[in-house]
């Protein structure tokens, strides 16, 4: 079979030389590209005749896969899968596989640094002290001590807790389903709307669907402290950005730490958070670290020699 990876995923070439000397060993072909390239012609050109694809983030729409004809199997190199054309994938039997859990730690981690930098404004104190200025009598948060609201406790939320609880927080908790861990961990399940009035900081952990769309929208943003901010390294559209940017620019809210938006970065011009006050935001950093980039390459190719062990001809 062909297996093209269309894009670099943090592997050195002389990684991905290994991998075509492995899969060449058991009859296949591995070809793979060194830069990234999200034009849809170029993503149907790579793909052209491949039997395998590994992509990542990448909107991957069935008008680029109906190009793509002996496409049988997707390895995505990402834990959502809201960029894939799952109905035509499942109409048309290829098979997608995730590589769920890899970056659990990188973005819980990250999500501990956002409501930190918000709490301290770190990034904007880095500016000023560059600039010739002072800390002028600023007073800032101590993570300890606070009520925080994870909405969504699978693997990250769930790690995003552990860390919370060793700062010494207190854990409100959001999900469809109650896990044991979480309450062993020593966080307490309560409705959405508890959990946004109650919280001091609410951080959300849940993937992109129909039913999470939106899902922290005019009413639940409503429902928050003055005093209370929002993390979010979820994805986007989990959040009506437009009404977080108005609460934040009405001060009815303290401030927002944002690592994922509607699209990839770069950003529109005029963005609604552009503007926001007390607002951190980075370019989807959440998943990529070294770390989570080496692990995500080992269950990427665990995904290919699965799939083929099981589809040997």
């Amino acid at each position: 079979m062909k297996i093209v990876t269309v894009e670099p995923l943090g592997i050195s070439v002389p990684q991905f030389e290994s991998l075509k000397k492995e899969f060449a060993a058991q009859g296949h072909e591995f070809e793979y590209y060194t830069d990234r390239n999200e034009a849809p012609d170029e993503l149907a050109s790579r793909i052209g005749t491949a039997d395998i694809v590994v992509i990542s983030n990448i909107k991957v729409s069935a008008e680029t896969m109906s190009r793509c004809p002996n496409l049988k199997m997707l390895s995505v190199a990402f834990t959502g899968l809201d960029h894939i054309d799952l109905e035509y994938c499942q109409s048309h039997n290829i098979a997608v596989m995730n590589a769920s859990g890899y970056s659990t730690v990188a973005v819980s981690e990250l999500a501990i640094g956002l409501m930190l930098n918000v709490y301290r404004k770190i990034s904007s104190f880095d500016s000023t002290i560059r600039n010739g200025g002072t800390r002028n009598n600023y007073l800032g948060l101590e993570l300890g001590g606070k009520t925080v609201g994870v909405v969504g406790t699978g693997a990250i939320g769930t790690q995003t807790i552990r860390l919370l609880r060793a700062f010494g927080c207190n854990v409100l908790a959001f999900s469809r389903s109650e896990r044991y861990e979480v309450k062993q961990i020593g966080a307490k399940y309560v409705t959405l709307d508890q959990l946004m009035a109650q919280s001091d900081i609410v951080t959300l952990h849940v993937p992109l669907n129909k039913e999470s769309h939106h899902l922290i929208g005019k009413h639940q943003l409503s429902l928050m402290k003055p005093s209370a901010i929002l993390i979010n390294t979820a994805r986007g559209n989990v959040v009506d950005i437009p009404e977080l940017a108005t609460m934040l620019k009405d001060n009815r809210i303290a401030g927002a730490g944002i690592d994922v938006f509607e699209t990839e970065p770069p950003l529109p011009a005029g963005h609604p958070l552009s503007d926001a006050p007390n607002c951190v935001m980075v370019p989807h950093i959440g998943y990529a670290t070294r770390e989570a980039f080496d692990i995500r390459a080992g269950i990427v190719m665990d995904n290919i020699r699965q799939w083929l062990k099981n589809h040997q001809k």
